[in-house]
């Protein structure tokens, strides 16, 4: 038996009252979170909930995601994790391709209505059963949105032990939703032996301390935060200070605090760290706690590391990896020399190689597309069997990702993959926009391309055909796809144009209009 749940089973048995979360005035303990992630376990199964189930979650940082996640797959289920952006039309697709059976999703605020969306889309989602809502505040005793279950109420009769089904290293613990450029969202399926390898091997990257305190503030329904901040600080049973959403100056508050000794973050947050108005106190503060600066999503800029390690004294460690990858493929470990720009070495029980479109191997510097074998590949994508057959090759992942690799094996990327844009650590496939952008009465045509920014890396711009005779502005498409997207989706700028360059096959030349 292996179920990934025993990382907060084994922290619960050995440290019961350390804090394991810390939210605004909240500390819960080790224990807490086990007992009430034991009433999940029961709760689902009391609602015909069973092994390899799929439950989806849709939570930002707060108490409720560890307890809703390992509460899953201590009942066997296998969690789908749900940015908690999306809109409800993007909402009911992912609970339709996962076949999900039951949604726990947060009540969210005014500005942000995450309960109204989230509930919007269950409903469209005939096959998923259960809704449970996730109060904003603990003394809500009636729900807010009519139809939907609030979360203590249904736990108010389970018992708070319970014992985690049996599962099988290689059987899915969870499944994360990650774009292609065939357009729609496609689930990469994860192992309980894939996560719990990838956090254990993660742990190894940097030494620990007898309570180690690290800041969360990358989105855990990401696998980034899901895998080397949830997971890697359960294993250490270190303590969580959870942060909803990223904000400089609330984060280094936070860091001064709670003295927190591990961050990691994509290269915004570190730009945003560095940029912000932190008094000397505090910036000294934080040098003499934090021993562990983690980076990862895209790649930091030069100026970037070198500012936050003037600043707070510190190394920034790079690091590279993918969804389908649980996700750390390779690390500058701090045993080894670290080389600015390089996103370091394989991990323990991993290869990488680089690899031409024939999968042939490609020797030497290169540059080749990486490829990935080891504990951490995915079983493939739920339900395509095509899509996992292009991806991957005698145990291989080719990664889509282009790179150079110098003579002591440190790999450098050059290239994204295919068209991905990144912006602000979120990848965003341009199809699936452009074929939303065409369902516009007054677009013809659309092409959608990363274009340079200062703080989230890259912005998203369409440029578009409009059909004859339209009066179709720059600020009414904004708005329309600010209502079909999710926040970090939708395009920002938009230039309109009677054509766009395209090779004789009528393909767009996208490098083009980059």
């Amino acid at each position: 038996m292996l179920n990934l749940s025993v990382l907060l089973e084994d922290a619960a048995r050995e440290t019961p009252d350390r804090d394991a979360l810390v939210f605004g005035d909240m500390r819960l303990s080790y224990s807490f979170v086990n007992s009430v992630a034991d009433q999940v376990a029961n709760l689902l199964r009391a609602r015909g909930v069973g092994p390899g189930d799929k439950i989806a979650l849709s939570s930002p940082n707060l108490p409720y995601f560890p307890m809703v996640y390992y509460g899953a797959l201590k009942a066997g289920a296998v969690v789908v994790p749900l940015n908690v952006l999306l809109k409800p039309r993007e909402i009911a697709y992912h609970l339709a391709d996962s076949d999900a059976k039951a949604f726990f999703c947060f009540e969210g605020t005014p500005e942000l209505p995450l309960g109204e969306m989230g509930h919007a889309g269950f409903e469209q989602a005939a096959a998923c059963e259960h809704f449970f809502l996730l109060p904003a505040s603990l003394s809500t005793t009636e729900s807010p949105i009519e139809g939907a279950e609030l979360f203590w109420a249904a736990l108010a009769d389970q018992p708070a032990a319970f014992e985690p089904e049996p599962t099988e290293a290689t059987d899915t613990a969870v499944i994360i939703y990650t774009s292609g450029t065939t357009g729609q969202p496609k689930g990469a399926e994860l192992s309980h032996g894939n996560l719990l390898m990838n956090a254990m091997v993660d742990d190894t990257l940097f030494a620990r301390t007898l309570h180690d305190t690290s800041l969360v503030t990358l989105p855990l329904f990401h696998i980034f935060g899901q895998t080397c901040v949830l997971n890697v600080g359960f294993y250490r049973r270190a303590t969580l200070v959870l942060q909803p959403r990223f904000d400089a100056a609330q984060a280094i508050e936070l860091m001064v605090k709670e003295k927190v000794n591990i961050f990691a973050g994509v290269p915004t947050m570190y730009w945003g760290l560095l940029t912000a108005d932190a008094s000397p106190e505090d910036v000294e503060a934080i040098r003499a706690n934090l021993r562990v600066a983690v980076s990862g999503g895209s790649a930091l800029p030069m100026e970037v590391l070198k500012g936050f390690k003037e600043k707070f004294g510190l190394d920034v460690l790079e690091g590279y990896g993918l969804s389908e990858t649980s996700p750390v493929a390779s690390f500058n470990r701090p045993d080894r020399p670290t080389k600015a720009g390089s996103i370091g070495l394989p991990v323990w029980g991993v290869e990488m190689k680089l690899i031409d479109d024939d999968w042939k191997d490609v020797e030497g510097e290169g540059p080749g597309e990486i490829a990935v074998r080891g504990h951490n590949i995915m079983k493939g994508y739920y339900k395509r069997p095509d899509a996992t057959a292009a991806a991957m090759r005698d145990g291989w992942f080719r990664t889509g990702d282009v790179a150079r690799r110098d003579d002591e094996g440190y790999y450098f990327i050059i290239d994204r993959s295919k068209d991905m844009i990144i912006r602000g650590g979120y990848n965003v496939y341009p199809r699936e926009l452009e074929e939303v952008l065409m369902t516009h009465p007054q677009v013809s045509l659309a092409a959608v391309v990363g274009v340079p920014h200062e703080s989230h890396g890259e912005e998203i711009k369409a440029y578009v055909i409009r059909v004859p005779d339209a009066a179709l502005t720059e600020d009414e498409l904004v708005a329309w796809g600010k209502e079909q997207f999710a926040n970090y989706k939708y395009p920002r700028i938009v230039e309109f144009r009677d054509e766009l360059p395209m090779t004789a096959t009528g393909k767009i030349l996208k490098r083009e209009l980059r």
